[in-house]
């Protein structure tokens, strides 16, 4: 298996797919990454040359953030935005959707109100003993 940015990319899958297990790189990155790379995107990763492997490994962390500074980033901005106060750093705290969903019918378990399913609303009869 190759190893770029830290991640197991998949020998068996074309490369253009293998470099979207690598989190911060979608379909579209990942085109535009083989792109500049000069690699041709339906090549399997275990038909890669080693030169070809450091090259990609080169763009990609040269140029975009991926991983762990990507995910500490994010983590950054909502500490950022609970800290300031805001609308949406409130809903982080509180656990709720945050981009304007509505919660009187969806995200019950997120609130709490889990409604479990009656069937007939009759107990059984009990048992003969």
């Amino acid at each position: 298996m190759a190893r770029l940015a830290g991640v197991h990319i998949p020998d068996n899958k074309k490369i253009e797919i293998a470099l979207t297990y690598i989190y911060g790189i979608g379909p579209s990155l990942s085109r535009r990454i083989l792109r500049d790379a000069g690699i041709d995107a339906d090549r399997r990763t275990s038909e890669l040359q080693p030169d070809e492997l450091n090259k990609l490994k080169e763009k990609i962390e040269g140029h975009y953030k991926i991983e762990g500074e990507l995910r500490r980033e994010l983590l950054m901005n909502i500490k950022r935005l609970k800290d300031v106060g805001t609308w949406r750093g409130l809903r982080h705290m509180k656990r709720l959707p945050v981009r304007g969903q509505r919660t009187k019918t969806n995200t019950r378990t997120v609130r709490g109100n889990v409604r479990k399913t009656v069937t007939s609303g009759r107990k059984p009869p009990p048992s003969p003993t």
